[in-house]
């Protein structure tokens, strides 16, 4: 027999534990809870912070490589324009040998003197307009043998002891164009 008063009570009961399993029923509950979001909150916080340091090592990298680029073009662009004219400047060096041997055949023989002195004028005007331009004659005489700057045609007998090893002669001098050598002199070599 169904008392009509009754089942209204029991649908209370059941409605009221219903509510009661919908809300926490401790502070246990409530702190898992809370722990399970932060964790997955600090996963996520992680796979950003993960994402993020490998964009900005990859940005620091193409940056380095771009700069290093930069410079090295910049550097080969700059020894381009250093060296654009070194083959005419190597064409005018045995020119500028024949003139040298001119200079000095001119001053032993029986020349008037204005014929020295204008073959001088040309030589050193020469001589300067290359110097502007970078090529400057390099020094060996009495300086040591060095097989990595000189060009060994021959060797005499050194004159003495302290002399053994050094640049007696030279037979065609050399050049360097902005410190770099274009042509290499050929010295005769003390033993």
């Amino acid at each position: 027999m169904n008392i009509p008063g009754k089942k209204k009570k029991q649908n209370e009961a059941e409605a009221a534990t219903k509510e009661n399993e919908a809300i926490p029923n401790s502070a246990e509950d409530q702190a898992a809870e809370e722990s399970n979001e932060a964790e997955q909150n600090t996963e996520e916080s992680v796979d950003w912070k993960a994402k993020y340091d490998d964009s900005q090592d990859q940005y620091l990298r193409l940056y380095a490589e771009f700069e290093n680029f930069r410079k090295r073009t910049a550097r080969e662009r700059q020894e381009l324009i250093l060296s654009a004219g070194s083959d005419v400047l190597k064409s005018i060096l045995p020119v500028l040998d024949d003139l040298d041997r001119a200079l000095e055949n001119i001053q032993n023989s029986d020349a008037t003197k204005a014929v020295v002195e204008g073959v001088e004028l040309i030589a050193n005007k020469l001589r300067h307009q290359l110097a502007e331009k970078g090529l400057k004659e390099m020094e060996v005489l009495g300086k040591t043998f060095d097989a990595d700057i000189h060009e060994a045609i021959t060797h005499l007998p050194a004159p003495s002891p302290e002399a053994k090893g050094t640049v007696l002669a030279v037979a065609e001098k050399g050049y360097t164009l902005h410190d770099k050598i274009i042509r290499y002199p050929k010295v005769v070599v003390a033993s």
